[in-house]
Parts: structure tokens; C-alpha cells; sequence
């Protein structure tokens, strides 16, 4: 198939990039190369994306809504995947407007490409922050979400709303995939783990929020594309008979799933398994609870498992070992 890939030279858009090249589809990519973090990294995943004959990228941002329009005049997408967007929790506290540009306009100028190309099947990242306050855990996708604690959260909530319209109004099959705490090689340098483990390295102290009492379900890479690309071929069909008095229920063409390792590590636990896949003690600075944090996340991964008949289940251990020695190889 033709698939189109948002964000193909972030974390998650390279490695389903690379997977879906592997099965043998081919695969349009985009990005608009932010400076968020190094623009160095996400040009070093394209350089391993380009060489490949069923590739094609285009540099592009997709709140420029001419261009989207003409992305998908010029093409046939079989399958939309939309992972771009402006990533982080505490960066959408001071940025707020990079938010509204990339997350919200971006993802309308693709559900009005999908839209007008009758694409067959959008599938789009949601994120495990639109739980905010929630207390119950594990947070499964019936829970109410009406309480984000970060403008990041609020948008990705806004996606999902987004996409149900579309899905309702036009028959546009959706489904959304709220991610849980993506760690792996070649991730984000703005993550928690990567942070870490480049101060642990130099010697410096690393910042460690609540004083160490967080928990996260953090959930490897390769787990995550493998949900992706069951997903992708797991179209959400209308069901008039569907009850749509209950969240994420509906009668349109539209679905929502968690991915995650439903396995949450407390913040301790988790830096000294980073302690152990590098080999190096950290130096800690405990510091009070962070603007738009949550104290927990845990997913409930039964509707997912149900759906595609699968689960993610990496362990820290191994996820963090191989994480660790691609950060030696590459920076060190």
C-alpha cells in the first residue's frame, strides 16, 4: 500500500517508517524538521530512511494547508499515519501558541486530506496525558477524560474529538492511539530517560521531580510500532445499533485504544535499572512536583489486546539495555 507517515523523522514516525518499508509498502513521508530538539538526530533518521527506493519524504509543515492539499491531490494514501505534532508536557506551559499551530491546525489540514481523498483508515496519536487527574488506575479508554492538567494534553483530547466529527460526518474511519511513556534508541532528547542518562554520563545530578514518588507505564518502541501497524489494518466500522450514551462509544467509524506496557515502574525503580544499563551511579536532586505533571500512568491494555491480539510487554530491563548501548554507540 501507499501509506503516508506524519512526522517521519521523529521518534515513533521513523521506526513505523522503517517497519511498514520492511513489509514492503510504500511510504510518504513528512516533517518539518523542528528545532525542539536537535534537528541533527531527526536528520540521522531520515539518512537511514532515504536510501530505500519505496521511500519518499517531503519537508513540509502541515499547518500550511495549501501544501497538505496538494500532498494529498498529488497521491492515492491507502493508509494515513499521523504522528506529527509538537511534543512535550512542560514546553506547552511557556509555548502555547506552537501548540495550537502544530497539533490542532496540523491534524485538521490531514482529517480534511483523509476527508477529500476518501483515505480508508486514518490512524493518529493520542497520548496517555489526556487522563490527566484521573485517580482510577489502570486508565482504560471509558474513562472519562475531561480533566487534562497541560495544554499538550487538551490538544491531543481535541484530536480525538476532532476525529470523531469527521468520523461521524463523513464516514471517515479513525482511530486513535493513546501512547504511554515511548522510550527506545533514537529517542526524544527531551525525555526523562534520555536526560538522564546523557547528565549520569558527564557526572552531573539529575533532577528528580516529587521527590521520586512518580510512576510511569513506560512502554518500548518496538511494542509501539507493532501496535501501530496491527492497528492500521483494524478499520473501525459504523454501527447505527451502537449506543453512543457512554465515552468512547459511537455509532461512527471510529475507534480509540491504549498502548502501553500496563506495567508502571516507579521513578526510583526505573533510575537505578538506568544506573544498571549504563553502569554508572546517579547523582539526584529531588525537587517538588512539576506544573502539568500526574503522579501515575498505567494502562489498561485489554480493548487493544481484544482488537488486534496484541500487547506490549518489553521489559525496562531489556528496553533500557538496548536504549543504553545505542546512546554509547552514537554520542560517545
Amino acid at each position: 500500500m501507499q501509506v503516508l507517515v506524519t512526522g517521519a523523522a521523529g521518534f515513533i514516525g521513523y521506526y513505523v517508517s522503517q517497519r511498514l518499508l520492511a513489509l514492503g509498502h510504500q511510504v510518504v513521508g513528512v516533517d518539518n524538521l523542528n528545532d525542539y530538539y536537535e534537528v541533527s538526530l531527526k536528520q540521522a533518521r531520515l539518512a537511514q530512511l532515504e536510501p530505500n527506493s519505496n521511500f519518499t519524504f517531503h519537508g513540509l509543515d502541515l499547518a500550511d494547508r495549501p501544501a497538505v492539499a496538494q500532498l494529498f491531490a498529488s497521491h492515492r494514501f491507502e493508509r494515513v499515519i499521523h504522528l506529527a505534532a509538537q511534543a512535550g508536557v512542560r514546553y506547552s506551559i511557556d509555548n502555547p501558541m506552537v501548540y495550537a499551530d502544530s497539533n490542532l491546525v496540523g491534524t485538521m489540514t490531514v482529517l480534511e486530506g483523509c476527508r477529500h481523498s476518501q483515505v480508508p483508515h486514518l490512524v493518529y496519536a493520542s497520548s496517555s496525558s489526556v487522563y490527566g487527574l484521573n485517580e482510577k488506575v489502570p486508565f482504560a479508554e471509558a474513562d472519562a477524560v475531561d480533566h487534562p492538567v497541560s495544554l499538550y494534553a487538551a490538544t491531543k483530547k481535541a484530536n480525538e474529538l476532532m476525529a470523531h466529527t469527521y468520523s461521524h460526518l463523513y464516514g471517515l474511519p479513525t482511530t486513535g492511539l493513546r501512547f504511554f511513556t515511548v522510550y527506545g534508541p533514537m529517542g526524544r532528547p527531551d525525555m526523562a530517560y534520555f536526560k538522564f542518562a546523557r547528565k549520569m554520563l558527564a557526572g552531573e545530578t539529575i533532577e528528580v521531580f516529587n521527590h521520586g514518588d512518580l510512576s510511569r507505564d513506560f512502554t518500548y518502541i518496538d511494542d509501539i510500532v507493532e501496535g501501530v501497524v496491527r492497528v492500521m489494518d483494524a478499520i473501525p466500522a459504523a454501527d447505527p445499533q451502537r449506543r453512543c450514551d457512554q465515552p468512547n462509544h459511537s455509532s461512527a467509524p471510529y475507534a480509540l485504544f491504549n498502548i502501553g506496557n500496563h506495567q508502571p515502574v516507579g521513578l526510583m525503580t526505573f533510575i537505578e535499572t538506568l544506573e544498571q544499563a549504563l553502569g554508572v551511579k546517579a547523582k539526584l536532586e529531588l525537587l517538588p512536583m512539576q506544573p502539568g505533571d500526574v503522579y501515575t500512568t498505567y494502562a489498561d491494555t485489554e480493548q487493544l489486546q481484544q482488537a488486534v491480539g496484541f500487547s506490549p510487554d518489553t521489559s525496562l530491563a531489556e528496553g533500557l539495555g538496548r536504549f543504553a548501548q545505542w546512546y554509547r554507540s552514537y554520542y560517545l
